[in-house]
């Protein structure tokens, strides 16, 4: 799998807001220092295919992050509604049947099974009546997905390192839950398992996404260069 991904593809920005026009604005603004963007759910039912249209049409890479969870013809059905239309990535959570169907025919589009959650700890495990540490079944559903065709995962940093250690080279890790510097320590994240973008990448991750902390900056441009310049030193010390 090709690798050589450009600095400013390595920070998937979350374009988490409810309508096209607040997308369009973060996109004009930030469009020259990143060109990958995630559509979520959110964005997804206020706009549709508006917004992942334009991403295209300028030139940026678009992850569509719906999460596909269904019964396999539908995820099937789902998935070829992406296909041809410029989109990147597309995420599926489900069993094997499930993903199998996603890369059924997925043509040119990358499949990214999500494993765990960030928002999960190991308490939300046990209270799912879970016997296992994270760390173990974000293995176990990695290595399925892999084996099923799926592109790569999306996983914590913290799980990161133990993929790479055990799965190689071959595939793509995209880790969420990034935050900069002190609000690693944040106590009222909703997210749990997060990590700094160089811990990210120097544990294995090839892409790192991205929302809030970027959005909510006084001064995003110099925080997005701060980023870049944390996964550059992370790459080196690879």
């Amino acid at each position: 799998m090709d690798k050589n991904i450009p600095l400013n593809e390595r920070i998937i920005f979350a374009l988490d807001v409810a309508s096209h026009a607040e997308a369009l604005g973060l996109i004009e603004r930030l469009d020259s220092e990143i060109k990958f963007f995630k559509v979520g759910l959110q964005l997804f039912l206020a706009s549709g295919f508006q917004t992942i249209d334009e991403l295209v049409r300028r030139g940026c890479k678009v992850m569509v992050d719906l999460k596909f969870f269904d019964i396999p013809e539908t995820v099937k059905l789902a998935v070829g509604q992406l296909k041809n239309r410029g989109v990147t990535f597309a995420t599926v959570h489900g069993n094997d049947p499930i993903v199998r169907a996603a890369v059924q025919d997925k043509g040119d589009l990358q499949i990214l099974a999500v494993t765990v959650l960030t928002s999960f700890c190991e308490d939300d495990m046990r209270a799912m009546g879970m016997t296992g540490s994270i760390a173990d079944l974000v293995l176990l559903r990695s290595r399925k997905a892999l084996e099923l065709g799926c592109d790569g995962v999306v996983a914590s940093a913290l799980e990161a390192g133990p993929l790479r250690n055990e799965l190689g080279n071959n595939f793509l890790i995209v880790t969420p839950g990034i935050r900069p510097g002190a609000n690693v320590d944040d106590k009222s994240d909703d997210q749990k398992r997060i990590a700094t973008a160089k811990n990210a990448i120097l544990n294995g991750a090839d892409h790192v996404v991205i929302g809030r902390p970027i959005r909510d900056s006084q001064d995003p441009i110099a925080l997005i260069h701060s980023l870049q310049q944390e996964i550059a030193e992370g790459l080196a010390a690879r």
